[in-house]
């Protein structure tokens, strides 16, 4: 009889692992039905400038395979220069080759809001964006720091239908602000705070304070990340106003040598040279984006 019984609860315990096994199973890869649903972008990277892909320096730490880390740095500064549609493709790229890696979801979910631009994304974006960041939060294999990037693009996509575009913002900006104080060493999570400062500013704010903010904490990262493609285009960005165009002109004059095979990056320091009369630059900046 005690045989018996020690031979039920050895295979009771079984059974209950491989439930547990198979349940994890479950949220460590999704199912193609919802990777399918998400509509990515795939194809080749269309490029402006140099065939080489330079796109500049960016190291953005993920637990996805190493295999996978030489497209993540390349999708994130595609990201970094608003090539929105070739950084979908390469964080497709990563998905389809390594369905598990929860961040390449949080990257096409990234790709989707674009937060400096006059107008808000469009109901395709919304719904592409708010399907790839569910599956993120689906998956069971990421860091907690992983976890806090993927939940704080959330809550931009969180009720998207029914809250309005600007409470979004302010509300993801937010969430970045936690993630910038939780790890301050963190350069990425610095720059995408910087980013969402701009993104949520106040229109009729002519004090520019999160303009400002925004630019003093790019410039500090500046002189340890010469080569970033988002820490200069992004102070462009926070200091293009004719009240503060000058604070930008350094990063104007280096954001192009950053990432020649950008177009943006060729074309954006022009709104710098523009507001500082300087026409010979805006000229050669716009052509070279062309």
């Amino acid at each position: 009889m005690k045989k018996i019984l020690q031979e039920g609860t050895i295979i009771f315990f079984s059974v209950l692992i491989l439930l547990l096994v198979s349940c994890k199973r479950k949220n460590t890869i999704p199912a193609k039905e919802a990777i399918n649903a998400i509509s990515l972008k795939r194809g080749e990277v269309v490029l402006c400038g140099p065939p080489d892909k330079q796109f500049g320096t960016v190291e953005f730490e993920t637990s996805c395979s190493e295999k996978a880390k030489k497209d993540f740095n390349l999708a994130i500064a595609l990201l970094h220069s608003f090539e929105y549609d070739e950084a979908e493709k390469v964080f497709a790229k990563i998905v389809d080759e390594e369905p598990a890696c929860a961040m390449a979801y949080w990257g096409v979910a990234m790709c989707n809001y674009h937060q400096v631009w006059p107008s808000p994304p469009a109901q395709a974006e919304l719904e592409k964006g708010n399907k790839a960041i569910s599956v993120a939060q689906s998956l069971t294999q990421k860091s907690k720091r992983e976890t806090d990037y993927i939940n704080a693009i959330a809550v931009f996509y969180k009720d998207w239908s029914t809250i309005d575009h600007r409470t979004r913002c302010l509300n993801f900006e937010k969430a970045m602000e936690k993630i910038y104080r939780k790890y301050p060493n963190d350069i990425e999570a610095a720059i995408f705070y910087a980013l969402a400062l701009d993104g949520s500013a106040d229109p009729f704010d002519k004090s520019f304070s999160n303009q400002r903010k925004a630019g003093a904490i790019l410039t500090g990262l500046y002189p340890g990340e010469p080569n970033h493609p988002g820490i200069v285009h992004y102070i462009i960005h926070s200091y293009d106003y004719p009240e503060l165009a000058a604070l930008a002109l350094p990063a104007a004059r280096k954001y192009a040598s950053i990432a020649p095979s950008s177009a943006h990056a060729q074309h954006m320091p022009s709104h710098i040279f523009t507001r500082l009369g300087l026409w010979d630059e805006c000229i050669q900046s716009n052509l070279a984006s062309a």
